[in-house]
């Protein structure tokens, strides 16, 4: 018996085999064993992921669904976690391992899945997963571009991003409205930034929020002092800004005292 999508839980079905055999291709396998699927579904990438040499851990939110895993997959047997991978404490579930993750993501909760990804990034070195083209698109842009934007800077601040591939909506059921993408994370060496993060994030966000304007504009809630205004970076509008800029950025602010 086939798992009937449940419109609430964004599924969508992929139905492709080379594309779920692509997508189980698009992580490295170096420097971990642990992976983590987030949303298997039917476990049309999960039939892939087990030819791998790795330990294959899968969360599922939906019952039907665990239900299935657990009878077409009996080599999952103690590894399939029922429950909400936004809610997990995922140094708990991972044993402080490190461990990569992969999945086909509800669109609905697939940036969420990236911000939870960021902030345990210690733990994740690898991260590969489909998203709606257009969010894939803008995690993985460069300054200059309309789509650059917060998911971009927060996440390229820890890991190299890359857009892998487009998948059509015809390989899914039932399809989805838009074209998605299939996009690699691959943490950087030097993925501890010399900045407070959270504040680093507050930056980001607080320039984006007024994307329009110049960061002495979109900035200027955070109270910027006169000497550091002249700076001519307050010049420029956030998009204009690499991710070194910005960790720049938020260490002359940190420096004049509007962390807190």
């Amino acid at each position: 018996m086939a798992v009937r999508a449940k419109k609430h839980l964004g599924q969508h079905f992929l139905k492709d085999e080379s594309i779920a055999e692509k997508i189980a291709d698009s992580l490295s396998f170096h420097g971990y064993d642990e992976v983590l699927e987030i949303g298997p579904g039917m476990g049309v990438l999960t039939k892939y992921l087990l030819k791998k040499d790795i330990n294959l851990s899968v969360v599922e939110l939906d019952r039907e669904s665990v239900g299935y895993l657990t009878e077409h997959f009996p080599e999952l047997k103690g590894k399939i976690l029922y429950g909400d991978f936004l809610k997990m404490k995922l140094d708990e579930v991972f044993e402080g391992k490190s461990t990569a993750i992969i999945g086909n993501f509800p669109y609905n909760i697939s940036s969420q899945i990236l911000f939870k990804s960021i902030e345990y990034r210690q733990l994740i070195p690898e991260f590969c997963g489909m998203f709606q083209k257009e969010v894939a698109k803008r995690i993985t842009q460069g300054p200059g571009s309309k789509t650059y934007g917060i998911l971009s800077v927060i996440t390229q601040a820890f890991y190299e991003a890359e857009y892998l591939f487009t998948v059509p909506p015809s390989v899914f059921d039932p399809p989805p409205k838009v074209d998605s993408g299939v996009l690699r994370l691959v943490r950087k060496n030097d993925f501890k930034l010399p900045v407070d993060p959270k504040f680093f994030f507050r930056v980001v966000k607080t320039a984006f929020n007024q994307r329009r304007k110049t960061l002495r504009n979109s900035l200027k809630s955070m109270g910027i002092s006169d000497k550091l205004n002249e700076d001519a970076i307050f010049a420029r509008r956030p998009e204009q800004l690499s991710v070194e800029e910005f960790i720049r950025l938020t260490d002359m602010l940190a420096k004049d005292g509007h962390e807190h």
